[in-house]
């Protein structure tokens, strides 16, 4: 059972979030006209800080991202000590993130951290990178470094700012991360256990009730441990995770799958 991790929706909330953070973060000028969308636009011609910043957010607006993150790094190259290179990091960061380009988003927001840490606006570079590393995420099939950092990313976000809007947002991400950490281990231990591989198998169920407790995935779990102690040899150990099971999801496939191997292979034995 391949799990696939449902972000599209997730990713338009963020965005939105984003957006309106942005609206609010960094008052912009806007209204002028841009030039084409040719890379030579970016090629240096020395222009005062304001017009290059305005021109930077026009071709934003018409949707030319990677060439409005450009103009937002030329800005700060030009101008390093104005109050709008500030401005420049963080929208050179967003404009990264809304191409796609993960990997730059994260680079530019953590620059601007490095130098401003306790910028009112550290809180949206924060979420930014952990919205970046949230968006790479796979299917539960291939490495799971990219959902590790995801997690860590929106954790600490969670944790240095718990009241605002992006921690909100991040909980509601962290539980998603958490359910498609649980997924790849659950595959794993399916794939040992048809290997023969019990204990291996085992190891992997019982990280899920250990660390994800909490995710969709418990419940399969406790049925796999169950299982899995069975064909080990040690029944009092199957009938424990049967209970627990039963305990805290009664009626459901996965309790009464496993109330079936208990009375099947281990009837009358007690816990141990």
């Amino acid at each position: 059972m391949t799990t696939i991790f449902p972000h599209t929706a997730q990713s338009r909330t963020s965005r939105m979030v984003l957006g309106a953070a942005l609206a609010a973060a960094t008052l912009l000028t806007a209204g002028c006209s841009g030039r084409g969308g040719n890379d030579e636009d970016v090629a240096y011609v020395a222009r005062d800080v304001e017009s290059l910043y305005t021109e930077a957010k026009s071709r934003l607006d018409r949707g030319n991202t990677k060439l409005a993150a450009a103009l937002f790094d030329e800005v700060e190259r030009q101008h390093p000590y104005s109050p709008w290179a500030r401005r420049a990091q963080l929208m050179s960061a967003f404009s990264y993130y809304v191409a796609q380009d993960y990997n730059k988003a994260i680079q530019s927001a953590q620059r601007f951290l490095s130098i401003h840490p306790g910028n009112r606006d550290a809180p949206y570079a924060y979420y930014l990178i952990a919205l970046s590393y949230y968006e790479q995420i796979s299917d539960v099939q291939r490495d799971q470094k990219i959902t590790e950092q995801a997690r860590t990313a929106l954790t600490e976000v969670n944790r240095r700012f718990p009241q605002s809007e992006y921690a909100a947002d991040a909980r509601l991400k962290l539980d998603l991360v958490n359910d498609h950490l649980a997924g790849k281990e659950m595959e794993i231990g399916r794939f040992y256990a048809q290997s023969g591989r019990w204990l291996a198998a085992q190891l992997r169920f019982q990280n899920v009730v250990n660390d994800y407790q909490t995710t969709s995935h418990a419940p399969e779990a406790l049925y796999r441990l169950t299982e899995s102690s069975l064909a080990l040899g040690v029944p009092q150990e199957a009938v424990k995770y049967a209970a627990v099971l039963g305990a805290n999801y009664p009626g459901t496939e996965w309790y009464e799958k496993a109330y079936e191997l208990i009375e099947d292979h281990a009837a009358g034995i007690t816990a141990s």
